[in-house]
Parts: C-alpha cells; structure tokens; sequence
C-alpha cells in the first residue's frame, strides 16, 4: 500500500523518457493521496487515486475523495499534452478568494477551466448554489442558481437566476432574476448586476408601519430595483387610513466599479390629503394636494475637482413633518445648492449656488458665489500670506403675507465683490512659545443693491444713493448705485505650550503613565468702524443666534453685511490628558478647554467681559464618556447655558446615555435614552424626554429590538407625547432595518 504519492516534475520526465516525447508539456502538477491505480504515459495512461487526495495548479488547490487523472492532447497545438482531473465525492476546489464544493469536478490544466456539478460557492460575504458550474481563471458561470447574501436562512436576502456569473473584478451578472427573501422570490428582473464589493441590498429596501392618531394605521415601504449597472430604481408608497395614500419614485446610483467616484439618490412623494391639515409656518392653510423631492449628489470629477449637490422641494412646510418625520428633525429647515470645488496646489477655487425652491424659509440665495482661498504662504523673511477673494449675486425674498408672518422685511438682492488679505509674521524665541503679530485689510464692494431691513428713517444717504423705492411697511427702501467699504485691523495670536509626565498606572482603568498638555492661547483683534455703511447696505450675510464665541478675524467672519467695531482680547486655556494604548498608541482621557473675551469697546447690548465659556470631554474607560458645554456670566456668578452628555455601557450588554440642555429663561431639559439586551434575538429600547419649564414629558418612548438572523433589526414601539403642535399624542411604529447590508 502507497501510504502517500507525490507524482512530480522529475517522475514525469523519467516515464516520457522510455516513449518518443512530445513536445514538452506544461509544467506538471502536484498529486497526492493515500492510494493510487495505474500509470500516466504521455499520450494515454490513467491515474487513479483515492482517499485524501490533492491536486495543485499554480494558484489552485483541488480536494476531492476520489481523483482521475489523464493526459489528453490541448486542442490547435498538435503534439502538447495536458492533464485532465476528474474529481468525484466530497470535492473542494479553491483559487485565490473563491472556494467552490462540488459533487463532481473536472479540471483542465491546459487553460485553468473547469466544469462541475451540484456546487456550493462562497466569496465573503456571498453563498451561492447551482445545479452547474463552468470556470476560467477569469470567471465563474452558474446554471440554475441561487445566491444569498451571507448563510442561507429564512431571513438573508436572496437571488435566483437562470444564468449568474461572477467575474475576476469582483462582478456579479445575471439573468432571468427574482429576488427576495429566503425562499420567497417575488421580484422578477430581466437582468441583474452587482458589484460584490458593495452591500447586496444597501439602502434599496425599507419598510415601516404602525399607527399614530394624526395619520391613522399606515404602512410604508420602499423598494429600489436595479435596472443597470449602479442604478436602482423603485416606488416610494405610503398607506395611511385617515390621509390616503403617497406615491413618488425613489433612486439611488453610483458608478458600479467605484463607488466613490460617484452616488447619489432620490426620493419623492405626492398625496391628494384628504385628513385635518392644520396650517404651515406662517399661517396659512395646507393644500390638499402636497407633495415633496429630495435629492442628493456628490461626485469626483477628477483628482482635484469635485461636486456636490442638494436639492429640498416642500409644497408645504409640513409635508414631510406629517409623513416623515424621522427625516424632518434633525434638518427642519432643508437646504438646496451646488457647489464645485477645485483644489489646487496652494490654493482653493469654488462655485457655489443656493436656491429657494420653497417660500416658507427666508434664504439668503447666491445665484452664484464664485470664491477663491489662497493658503498660508510664505513669502521671505519670515512673512506669511493670506488672501480671500468673491464674487456673488446675492437675492433674499421676503416671506409671502400670512396670519404668523408679522416681519417688515422687503426684498433683498445685491452684486457683492469681497476681498480680504493678511500679513502675518510668526515669532517662534523658543519651543514652547509663539507670537504672531497679524494685519489685515478688507474691501467689499456693493453694486446695484436693493431693499434694506429697516423700519426707521435713515440718514442722509452719501451721494452715490438714489432713492427711488416705495416704502412699504413704513421702511424706507433704498437703492444703490454702487457702495465701497474698507476696513483694516491689526491684532496678534499667542500661544504658549507645555507638557508633564507621570509615572502612574492603573490596570482597572487601563491607565499606563499619563501626560498633560496644557496650551494657553491669548488673541486679539482690533477692527476700527466695521460698523461703517451699516445703514446702506443690504444686510444678507447677517449675524445669527448663537451661544459660543464667534470668530474673532476680519477675515473668518461670515457676517459680513452685518459688521460691528471690534476691540477684543480673547484668552483661552486647553488642556489635554493622555494615556498610552495597545490598539491605538495615545488615548485621550481627558479634554478641558476654558476662554471668554475682555472686550474694550462693547457693542449694544454687549458686556465688557463676555460669558465664560468650557468645554469638557472625559473618556476614563471605553464603558464611560462624559460630555459638558456650559458657559455663565462672570459678574454675576449665574449660569447661563449648560448641556451635558453621560454615556455609560456595558459592551453589547446595555447601554444608558444621559443628556440635558439648559438656556436660561429658554431651555430646561432631561433625556434618558436605554438600550438593554435581553438575550441574542431581542432587546429592550427607551427614550424619556422631560421640559422642566413645562412640568411634562415631551417624549416617552418604550420599544423591543428584534434581530432576525443577524440580518434585520425589527424595532416595536410605543410613543407618548405632549405638547406637540402637529405630532399625534399617541404613536405605535414598525420598523424594519438593515443590520449589515
């Protein structure tokens, strides 16, 4: 008995030599395995080997029980032989990241090809199965075959096809498809591709349902299908019983082989409501008819340009308040632009446009701005440059007339030419110290503005203003010819940085030494009559309300229509503490930042010395996090603002995240949001939002996780609210998620 048999190159040569030899054949395989019958020759001759057997090829390894190998002639060579391998039984078949499982297989040498029977094939993360397979080195062709994204199961996403191919460049082709889920398939496609670098179902099926008085029992479901390469295409439907029903196309795209290159996608619904509308913003009544498009692009175009786009059409106000709400609030006021962005070696220039497709938001429109950013550079001597150039057509439209809309404002349009240089000059006397002495100067140029926000008389206008407007709302209503505006300022930047090293650890909080960074940074600005022109120009890029320090440089600001005199001195202190750590070599323990500005010439309504402003974010241990913002009046020792963030989880386990938000005479609230797990399938979810000013929980929200197959997340949840203008007191959701793909 042959205990193992290793046919080699060698042994091979030492047979053909006993015969006339052909001309020299392919570089032999390797064979191994516990028994062999018979005896190769180089024009007949059969090898059969059972039991363990082996078959290496270049790249491939053949497993099988039992293996028949054979030369036969490679067909338009006359004289070359190659080996034929038959393998039967338990067969195993693997080149590069491709193993295939097979009844039967047979491999040809000559050209890497292969055909087998009743085969299983996986390439993480897809299964497949046919009834036949045939092979190449470059691709695999299925008969009669279903794949599954991850294992077969009752709940994995799942492909039949006639004919399916999957391809060296990790593509997968079809034809004659339905697809579904597990063993249901009730989609029919004539043609299917897929690139099986990118998720099988990724963003091309959702589905909720459930119940909330405002809307009545309903059910949504999206289904986007592929129809070529990169693109899926579907419906967008929305049941509900006490509204109708929604219906829009939905779209998704990205280049097939790149996916980076570009994506987009789209959704849209449209409803004829026949439920209790209530009004919009401003008071007026909804329109039965309502509907909505979203839409949103970002592209490469080449190695330094790139593009993006938005595009955010309400018929109301309300429309996707009322039907999708999960959308609505993180973005309650959407937005629609194009920007272009070209990067250059030290510089950047962008074109970018923003439109009001809606009338219920005031937008500051650019039609369009066109801007150019130059780094920091160098110019000799120490000295370093900065320069900001733009160009906009800038349009504001005020809100049409309605019960809510109680505002003065008229129209709004300007040409704004805007440019901004700086000359700054580091002084470095040592390593831990550095002085920046910065000057800048800034010109805007305002041509044929119109339409100024003001409710009282305006002074004399200069010469190169012609009143010629009416003036609506008692507001005077102005036009400019033309308005020229410079403004310089001188200021300085410090920084100032030192470290300290201890030698303390402590296994529990996997603490192994620490160091601090401490960074106190000292700024100042000084902005003589940035006020300047304040009654001529049409105020458009105005200040907004906002709790945190504001940028200090003429040439950060964005309100630049809005300007007032800057004399300001800023201190701040950063602190950071670190720790070493295996995975990621330096962890953050703790960040602690503090500033307030001393301001020595304070505008109206400003105190000489602002708020005190910190920040704290403490990450003890990967199971704890705490996050705190909060800022208090220094003459008065009273807080002003203060939110905080405590997250605290036990790995998969639980996890329970604290969060506040506190604004004086505005502001008082607590959430708690839960997550428990109960056991692999199920988990329990919470979320309780208290308004201490209102004595009443805003939100309360109890739910159940059920995970299907490490497949799908479906989500059970009762909602409670109060005090919601349009939202249901009552809620009961459905919803179906993706887990991983």
């Amino acid at each position: 008995m042959i205990r193992r048999f290793v046919l080699l190159l060698s042994l091979v040569a030492s047979v053909l030599a006993q015969t006339p030899p052909p001309a020299v054949p392919p570089a032999a395989p390797t064979l191994s395995g516990d028994h062999m019958e018979g005896s190769l020759d180089s024009t007949s001759g059969v090898a059969l080997l059972r039991g363990n057997t082996v078959f290496r090829d270049r790249d491939m390894l053949l497993q099988a029980d039992e293996m028949r190998v054979e030369w036969v002639p490679i067909e338009g060579k006359p004289g070359t032989y190659a080996t034929k391998t038959t393998s039967t039984g338990r067969v195993v078949f693997t080149r590069g990241g491709n193993r295939l499982l097979a009844d039967r297989l047979v491999y040809q040498q000559s050209d890497g090809s292969f055909s087998a029977d009743s085969i299983r094939l996986g390439s993480y993360p897809y299964f497949a199965e046919a009834y036949s397979a045939t092979g190449t080195r470059t691709e695999i062709t299925l008969k009669r075959a279903r794949v599954s994204y991850g294992e077969p199961g009752p709940w994995q996403p799942t492909i039949n096809a006639d004919t399916l191919v999957f391809s060296e460049d990790k593509q997968l082709r079809s034809e004659n498809v339905t697809i579904g889920i597990g063993h249901a398939q009730p989609v029919p496609i004539p043609r299917y591709e897929q690139n099986m670098r990118a998720p099988l179902f990724a963003g091309a099926l959702s589905l909720d349902g459930g119940f909330r008085r405002s809307l009545g029992a309903f059910a949504e479901a999206s289904l986007l299908i592929p129809i070529r390469p990169g693109v899926r295409l579907g419906p967008d439907v929305g049941l509900y019983t006490e509204r109708g029903l929604m219906f829009g196309p939905a779209a998704r795209y990205s280049d097939s082989k790149d996916t980076g290159r570009f994506r987009g996608h789209f959704r849209s619904g449209y409803i004829h409501d026949n439920g209790d509308k209530g009004t919009d913003l401003i008071g007026r009544p909804v329109p039965e008819d309502r509907a909505f498009a979203e839409w949103q692009h970002e592209q490469v175009l080449t190695e330094r340009l790139k593009l993006a786009a938005q595009l955010n059409w309400w018929k109301d106000s309300e429309v996707v308040r009322d039907f999708r709400p999960r959308n609505f609030f993180p973005v309650q006021e959407p937005d629609t632009f194009v920007e272009s962005t070209y990067q250059g070696p030290h510089y950047f220039l962008s074109a970018f446009a923003r439109f009001q497709p809606n009338d219920f938001h005031v937008v500051q429109q650019r039609l369009p701005e066109i801007s150019f950013d130059l780094l920091p550079r160098a110019m000799g001597r120490g000295f370093y440059e900065r320069f900001h150039a733009s160009a906009a057509v800038l349009h504001e439209e005020p809100l049409p007339p309605g019960p809510a809309n109680f505002s003065p404002r008229i129209e709004q349009r300007t040409n704004r030419l805007d440019g901004y240089y700086a000359i700054e000059r580091p002084i470095v006397p040592t390593d831990w110290l550095a002085i920046t002495p910065i000057a800048g100067v800034r010109m805007t140029h305002y041509d044929h503005s119109r339409g100024l926000d003001q409710r009282f008389s305006l002074p004399a206008p200069p010469d190169n203003v012609l009143i010629d407007l009416p003036e609506p709302l008692g507001a005077r209503a102005t036009r400019l010819r033309s308005y020229t505006r410079v403004l310089g300022e001188v200021g300085a930047d410090a920084v100032l940085r030192a470290s300290g090293t201890f030698d303390y650890r402590n296994p529990q909080w996997k603490i192994d030494g620490l160091r601090h960074l401490i960074t106190p940074r000292l700024s100042y600005r000084n902005i003589p009559r940035a006020d300047r022109g304040r009654a001529y120009i049409p105020r458009i890029d105005r200040q907004s309300f906002s709790t945190y320090l504001q940028p200090l440089g003429l040439g950060d600001v964005r309100n630049i229509d809005d300007l007032r005199r800057t004399n300001t001195l800023r201190l701040s202190l950063d602190n950071i503490l670190q720790t070493r750590d295996a995975e990621q070599n330096t962890r953050d323990l703790l960040s602690f930042n503090i500033a307030n500005d001393f301001r020595f010439r304070p505008g109206p309504g400003e105190r000489d010395v602002s708020e005190i402003h910190t920040e704290l974010s403490l990450t003890p241990a990967r199971w704890l996090q705490v996050d705190v913002y909060e800022s208090f009046a220094p003459q008065s020792m009273q807080l002003r603002e203060f939110n905080s963030a405590i997250t605290i989880r036990d790995g998969r386990a639980w996890e329970l995240r604290f969060t506040n938000n506190f604004l004086r005479h505005q502001i008082e609230d607590y959430a708690i949001d839960g997550r428990f797990r109960i056991n692999e399938a199920f988990q329990a979810l919470t979320r309780l939002h208290y308004d201490v000013r209102r004595r009443r929980f805003n939100e309360q929200m109890y739910g159940i996780a059920h995970n299907l197959g490490n497949t799908w997340l479906v989500s059970y949840t009762v909602s409670l609210y109060s005090g919601r203008r349009r939202e249901s007191s009552f809620g009961f959701n459905v919803r179906v998620d993706t887990v991983r793909f």
